[in-house]
C-alpha cells in the first residue's frame, strides 16, 4: 500500500520502516498487523520500491547497489560488458540444480556461464585443460591438518592428485572433471571450506599476517580482523558482483609482510605513543588504498587511522562505493585504481563515508611507530615463537606445488609435533607452527624426507611461479615447468648467502607479480627462425614494504632455455660486484644502470629489446 502514487522513493522507504517498527510493537501487544486488519497478506501489504523493481529475478534487495550502477551507466549511454550482462540475466548463486544437472551429464558450463560458475570457485579453465581448477578460502591463510588432509582426498579422488598454494595465502586443486563439480563443492563444506565467491567479480581471499598469534614482534595479531572480514563477505550478498576482482589484506606489523601494499585495500597495524585529541595512545591500522601490482601500482596511504573494530565496517563501505563507482563497461579499467585515478583519494573516501556513515579518522602518519622492517627470509626455516620454548618452521614448496602425499605428510608433521595448525603465505609457502624447540630437528627431517625443504637460501625457497600455460589459457609460457629448471640448474651452478625472490608469471595479469621480485619474468613467445617459442621478459629490482620498487625492463625475448646461463652470468656478477657479503641482491640492482648490467653479462653494448 506504501508505494501508491504520490510518494517519493525516500518517502516509500521512511514509511516502510514506520510501518515496520509499529507492526513490530503491535505484534509485542498480541495485536495484529495494520494488513492484516485490511485482510491483506504481507505480500499485498508491501509492494516494490522503484529501485526494487529494477532487481533482476533471482536477485535480493541487499544486491540493487549492483543493479543501480548498471543502470546509471545504461542512461549514460554506455554498453555493459558480458559479465554484467551475465549477472543481470542470472544470478549466480541461483545455479546450484543447473550446476548439478550438468555434473550428472558430465557437461562443462559454456558462454557466460563459464563466468558465473567462479562464483561458486569452478573455474573452467579450457583449453589449456578440458577440465575445473577450485579455488578454496582460508581466512588469513590458516587452514587445519585435518582440512588439509581432507583437500588431499579431494584432490586425489576428484583431481589431478596435487595441491598449489597460491600468492593469496590460499589452495587450488586442478584437473576436476565436469562430473565431479559439485561433488567438489559439497567436499569443501563437509570440510568447513567455503568457497564462495572465490572467482570472478568478488573479494578474494582475505589475507593476514601469516605469523599472527606468534610473532614476537607483531603489533597485533590479524586472526580475528581476517575471519571477521571472511564471514563478513559471505553473509553480505552487497560483498559480490563489483566490477571486477578485489583484494584486502591486513598486516600485524610483525617479522613476515603480508604485502598489504600490493592490496586494493590494505590494513597496516601502526602504534600511537601519546595520547591525543579522539586518539589515544594505542594500537591502530592505517588505511592504504589502490595497490595492483600488475599495473604498476601500489596502495597509498590515505591518512585515515582506524581502531582494530573499524576495519571491517570500513573495508564493507569502500567496497560498497567501488561498487557504485567502479567502471561496469570495460573490464580493463574496473579496478579500484582507476575509480582512484578518476576522482582521487579524497573524492572516493568522501563516496565510501556515507557507507561507513560517519566521518574518517584523519591522522598523521608522522605521528605514529610504523611497523619494523619486515625479515625476507621469515618465511622460511626455523624462528622462535613469542610462546617460551616454542618455533615455526618454514617449508619450501618448490613453485607451489604439492603431491598428496606431501599434502598428509605435512598434516601429520603439524598433528605429531605441532598444534595442527599450517599457516599459508603469500610467498607460495606454508609454516608449521607450535612446534617445542626439541622436536624442531625432527621436523626438518621429516621434511625432508617428503622431498621438500625448509632451507632459506636454497634457490627454489625464493621461486615464485603462476600456473603458466599448463592450466591458464592466457599464459605464454609453462611458468611451473621452467621454474623447477631454474632451480635445479642454478642450484649446481650458484651458491648464495642472501634469500633471492625470482617470479615468473605467465600473461601481463602478473598473478605471481613479476614486477616486485629480485628478478621478475614475464611470459612471451619469442620468435625463433620460422617458429614461435616460449621465453620471457627479465625484470630487476622489484621490492615491497620498505623497498617499494616496481621492477624494471632488463631485457625482452630471452627464449627459455637462454634463460638459465644469462641468470648464471647475472648472480655471478651480483656475487662479484656486491658490496660486501651483506648486500641483498635489490641493492646491488638498484645501484647498476641497465647499460652497465647489459654491456657486461653480453659481452658487448646491447638495447633491451634485443634477445640473448
Amino acid at each position: 500500500m506504501i508505494a501508491d502514487a504520490g510518494f517519493s522513493e525516500e518517502q516509500q522507504q521512511y514509511l516502510s520502516g514506520f510501518v515496520a517498527g509499529t507492526d513490530a510493537a503491535r505484534a509485542a501487544r498480541g495485536l495484529p498487523t495494520f494488513a492484516a486488519t485490511l485482510g491483506l497478506s504481507p505480500a499485498e501489504a508491501r509492494r516494490p520500491t522503484e529501485a526494487e523493481k529494477k532487481i533482476p529475478a533471482g536477485y535480493h534487495a541487499a544486491e540493487g547497489i549492483h543493479i543501480a550502477a548498471q543502470e546509471r551507466q545504461l542512461a549514460a549511454g554506455k554498453k555493459l560488458t558480458a559479465e554484467e550482462n551475465a549477472k543481470r540475466t542470472k544470478n549466480p548463486f541461483e545455479m546450484w540444480d543447473e550446476m548439478v544437472a550438468s555434473a550428472e551429464a558430465g557437461r562443462f558450463p559454456k558462454g557466460t556461464d563459464v563466468f558465473l560458475y567462479k562464483y561458486h570457485g569452478l573455474f573452467y579453465v579450457a583449453p589449456a585443460q578440458d577440465a575445473f581448477m577450485t579455488r578454496l578460502r582460508f581466512p588469513g591463510g590458516l587452514i587445519t591438518a585435518h582440512q588439509m588432509r581432507g583437500v588431499a582426498d579431494i584432490a586425489e579422488q576428484f583431481g589431478g592428485g596435487y595441491a598449489d598454494v597460491t600468492t593469496r595465502a590460499n589452495l587450488q586443486v586442478r584437473e576436476i572433471p565436469a562430473r565431479h563439480a559439485t561433488d567438489v563443492v559439497m567436499a569443501l563444506t563437509d570440510l568447513g571450506i567455503i568457497n564462495r565467491g572465490s572467482g570472478a567479480d568478488n573479494i578474494r581471499n582475505v589475507t593476514g599476517s601469516p605469523t599472527a598469534g606468534i610473532d614476537p614482534d607483531e603489533l597485533i595479531d590479524t586472526r580475528p580482523l581476517t575471519k571477521a572480514m571472511h564471514h563478513y563477505i559471505l553473509q553480505h550478498p552487497e560483498m559480490y558482483g563489483l566490477p571486477r576482482k578485489f583484494n584486502i589484506a591486513f598486516d600485524g606489523g610483525g617479522t613476515i609482510s603480508s604485502l598489504a601494499d600490493t592490496n586494493d585495500i590494505g590494513f597496516t597495524a601502526v602504534r600511537v605513543v601519546d595520547d591525543h585529541p579522539d586518539v589515544p595512545a594505542g594500537v591502530y591500522f592505517r588505511l592504504e588504498l589502490g595497490g595492483i601490482s600488475g599495473h604498476k601500482d601500489f596502495a597509498r596511504d590515505t591518512g585515515v587511522l582506524l581502531r582494530p573494530e573499524e576495519c571491517v565496517p570500513a573495508a564493507a563501505a569502500l567496497v560498497q562505493a567501488f561498487s557504485e563507482l567502479g567502471d561496469r563497461t570495460d573490464r580493463k579499467k574496473a579496478r579500484l585504481k582507476y575509480v582512484l585515478d578518476a576522482i582521487g583519494f579524497d573524492g572516493f573516501l568522501a563516496a565510501a563515508e556515507k557507507y561507513y556513515k560517519k566521518p574518517w579518522r584523519r591522522f598523521a602518519l608522522e605521528k605514529c611507530v610504523v611497523r619494523r622492517t619486515a625479515d625476507r627470509a621469515a618465511h622460511l626455516g626455523v624462528h622462535s615463537q613469542k610462546q617460551p620454548g616454542l618455533s615455526y618452521v618454514g617449508v619450501v614448496l618448490p613453485v607451489g606445488r604439492m603431491t598428496v602425499e606431501q599434502v598428509r605428510g605435512l598434516a601429520a608433521i603439524a598433528d605429531r609435533h605441532g598444534s595442527g595448525m599450517i599457516r599459508l603465505t603469500v610467498w607460495q609457502n606454508l609454516l608449521i607452527s607450535d612446534v617445542p624447540q626439541e622436536r624442531v630437528e625432527t621436523v626438518k627431517t621429516e621434511i625432508e624426507q617428503l622431498g621438500l625443504h625448509w632451507s632459506a637460501t636454497n634457490i627454489r625457497a625464493g621461486l615464485v611461479a603462476c600456473t603458466g600455460n599448463g592450466g591458464c589459457k592466457f599464459a605464454a609460457a609453462n611458468t611451473k615447468r621452467h621454474a623447477m629448471a631454474v632451480a635445479e640448474y642454478l642450484e649446481q651452478r650458484v651458491t648464495l648467502n642472501q634469500p633471492l625472490n625470482i617470479h615468473l608469471t605467465g600473461c601481463h595479469h602478473s598473478c605471481a607479480q613479476h614486477y616486485l621480485g629480485d628478478i621478475g619474468l614475464l611470459a612471451t613467445k619469442v620468435p625463433v627462425g620460422d617458429d614461435m617459442v616460449e621465453g620471457y621478459h627479465v625484470y630487476l629490482g622489484g621490492g615491497y614494504g620498505e623497498r617499494q620498487a616496481i621492477g624494471r625492463e632488463l631485457l625482452r625475448n630471452v627464449t627459455h632455455t637462454d634463460l638459465l646461463p644469462f641468470l648464471e652470468r647475472l648472480l655471478n656478477d651480483y656475487l662479484e660486484r656486491r658490496a660486501d657479503d651483506e648486500e641483498t641482491f635489490f641493492d646491488y640492482s638498484r645501484r647498476q644502470s641497465t647499460e652497465e648490467l647489459l654491456t657486461r653479462l653480453q659481452g658487448e653494448p646491447a638495447c633491451s629489446s634485443g634477445a640473448v
